[in-house]
């Protein structure tokens, strides 16, 4: 006769559901591979992003008559308060965003190398490969191309596509998922920020952190902290080997 499970069954079943629920989520099930774009995808050094950052500034000194401190103020004002200077410019402004777009994202990418490594492992993953960033397609296209990736991925959802609605709101992954069909509990899904990776996790998706190697002088704290999170899976500052090592593990 088999033994009725006692108390401390009853206990050890609890515990255990509890640990496979805490566990960080794989990648075997994954057939759709989503990517933010900037600092993500090329390091800091490149110097994209702080070119990006000027330009904005820039741009509102310009469009307001500002010097370069105020004008600085106030991207960050909106950034903060909006998500993204052009929603806040949009919000509070009423301004056309096609201008904003092709100015700030008219960057040099002459530091920016092929990453022949990366390309390697992204175009190894099986099934369809996604980026999903706050910029532009454009300049999504324009990097990926530099880098020479720009052959793998199979759509580019920008800020025009998610009706200027930034990350880490719910509504851009929403529209992500539903213009490509995507199930989110087979997705997985790299980010450099943190806060972007929550509601993915929400959704169902394995995420993975991507830090940069070396401090990132042009960036916030908050935006590079390497923290234990339950909403992130899993954490690296090598995503080229990051990938290499997923495919390998699970035989992809």
């Amino acid at each position: 006769m088999s033994p009725v499970p006692g108390p401390a069954a009853d206990t050890l079943s609890a515990d255990t559901l509890a640990a496979d629920a805490l566990a960080p989520r794989g990648f075997a099930h994954v057939d759709a591979w989503i990517f933010d774009l900037d600092n993500t995808l090329y390091s800091h050094e490149a110097q994209v992003w702080p070119q990006v950052g000027q330009r904005i500034t820039r741009f509102l000194a310009e469009t307001f008559d500002l010097d370069g401190i105020s004008a600085r103020a106030l991207q960050k004002y909106y950034y903060h308060r909006h998500g993204t200077t052009l929603r806040g410019l949009m919000l509070e402004h009423g301004m056309d965003p096609a201008d904003f777009l092709a100015f700030v994202h008219d960057v040099d990418l002459s530091l920016l190398p092929a990453n022949e490594r990366l390309a390697a492992a992204i175009g190894a993953l099986p099934g369809r490969k996604l980026i999903f960033t706050n910029g532009s397609a454009r300049h999504a296209e324009n990097i990926c191309r530099k880098l020479g990736l720009d052959s793998h991925f199979s759509g580019y959802f920008d800020i025009v596509a998610a009706d200027f609605i930034p990350k880490p709101e719910q509504g851009a992954y929403d529209m992500l998922l539903a213009q490509y069909d995507v199930d989110p509990t087979r997705a997985a899904f790299f980010e450099d920020m943190a806060r972007n990776l929550a509601p993915a996790h929400a959704l169902g998706m394995t995420t993975a952190l991507v830090l940069p190697a070396t401090p990132d002088p042009w960036r916030e704290p908050f935006e590079q902290a390497r923290e234990e999170l339950a909403h992130v899976d899993h954490i690296t500052d090598d995503l080229g080997g990051f990938l290499e090592g997923v495919i390998a593990d699970n035989n992809l």
